[in-house]
């Protein structure tokens, strides 16, 4: 009977230990999303804090309507005017969002604009696509072209809206790289951060009632979502591509971009990117390890006089470092390398080396310059000035007896 009682006691034991084993314990920093891809990036690093299935393929829906707007503001003045085709507005599948728009209206290219890029219009991004690039195809091949450009590996577009199509497809990081690319463009942030918007009465809507609202819920003041750190930038939902959204948040210093791909449900797309928002501000920070000017290292330097001969390097810039904020990056050993055989004289602010720091996976580096002149030591100039004096004596000694030599070859004896 006890025989039996210990081998029980040591199969329950046995069990517990494999199931503490088998069981995932999550640090209270560590981030999980149900997407099919996401994606988080510090922009002015390119540090990535998070990734999931970032290099698949994906569709995009209209988060492809970034592109497409990027490529306008390119290639386009605002007040510029496009005329709808019948084409632009005809190839729009039942259930796809239009401004609408109507053959012949004349309209800027900055109200096309604002419905392509707050309410999502279709028949904008095809309006868009023939002004810019003469036909649908021939604007899908600018696109192509600039994504390649931006270094987009798994990406093709054959349309300016995400209209589904199976060979219109990209991935997380490649959406990463368009975003913070169109992000830099003063007019397209202003534009995608914008929550409302009333296109101008046109010849064929005299109207002022076509009201453009974001699909962002970051953006929107009176949405429980809003949030003012967050720039934009494009929502996108269809049944193959799921729900997508990607963001451009800024504050204190950091800037983040994140991407969802595939969200199970319209609602989850936004709490997913809070989360990841929350995730990348709660976890990282922007620490200074230097300031500019502030001395690294006191070197003694050769052929200097006695007064001058101890020199400061100072920092030639600030040095802040993006880590995450468990690592203590005050107490990481700098790499300092300095130019070979460092002599006098030498200039104040002349470069003598430079200073490098690996703080979590990125380096960051500055110059090093000395503080004050280094005059060359008395001794070293007489010498120098002896040497200068010997040298072009011995050149007139060379120079009278070459012509003393040739004076004697010219006397005739007779």
């Amino acid at each position: 009977m006890k025989n039996k009682i210990y081998k029980v006691t040591m199969i329950i034991m046995l069990l517990i230990v494999v199931l503490t084993c088998n069981t995932k314990v999550y640090a209270d920093d560590e981030l999980s999303v149900n997407a099919k891809a996401a994606l988080i990036v510090e922009t002015n690093t390119g540090k990535i804090i998070y990734e999931k299935d970032i290099y698949e393929q994906n569709y995009p829906a209209s988060v492809t309507k970034i592109l497409t707007a990027i490529l306008t503001i390119e290639n386009c003045e605002l007040d510029d005017v496009a005329t709808v085709s019948q084409t632009a507005i005809s190839h729009i599948p039942t259930g796809y969002v239009i401004a609408p728009l109507f053959v012949g209206e004349q309209i800027t290219i900055k109200d096309l604009l604002y419905a392509l890029m707050l309410k999502s219009a279709n028949d904008a991004a095809y309006v868009l696509a023939e002004h810019v690039g003469g036909s649908v195809d021939g604007f899908s091949e600018m696109m192509n072209k600039k994504a390649e450009e931006l270094g987009c590996k798994n990406t093709h577009f054959v349309n300016p809206n995400g209209i589904h199509n199976q060979n219109h497809y990209t991935t997380a990081y490649d959406m990463y790289l368009i975003s913070d690319y169109a992000i830099k463009n003063e007019t397209l942030k202003k534009i995608v951060s914008t929550y409302e918007y009333t296109l101008s009465p046109t010849n064929k809507h005299p109207l002022k009632d076509r009201v453009m609202k974001n699909t962002n819920n970051f953006v929107n003041p009176k949405n429980a979502y809003y949030n003012k750190i967050i720039n934009g930038i494009k929502t996108g939902t269809t049944k193959q591509a799921g729900n997508c959204l990607i963001t451009d948040s800024s504050e204190n210093g950091l800037e983040f971009i994140t991407v969802v791909l595939g969200a199970q449900t319209a609602n989850s797309k936004f709490s997913e990117t809070k989360k990841m928002i929350s995730f990348a501000y709660d976890n990282y920070a922007l620490t200074k390890i230097h300031d500019k000017g502030d001395i690294i290292q006191n070197i003694e330097v050769k052929k200097a006089t006695k007064k001058t001969k101890d020199l400061n390097l100072v920092i030639s810039d600030d040095i802040t470092a993006m880590a995450n904020k468990k690592i203590k990056v005050d107490e990481i050993e700098p790499e300092i390398v300095l130019i070979d055989d460092i002599k006098a004289p030498i200039e104040q602010g002349q470069e003598l080396g430079i200073i490098k720091y690996n703080v979590d996976g990125i380096e960051y580096k500055a110059k090093l310059l000395a503080e004050t002149e280094v005059e060359l030591k008395t001794y070293y100039v007489e010498i120098l000035i002896g040497a200068g004096i010997f040298i072009i004596v011995l050149g007139l000694l060379l120079i009278v007896r070459k012509k003393k030599k040739k004076h004697i070859n010219n006397i005739k004896i007779y």
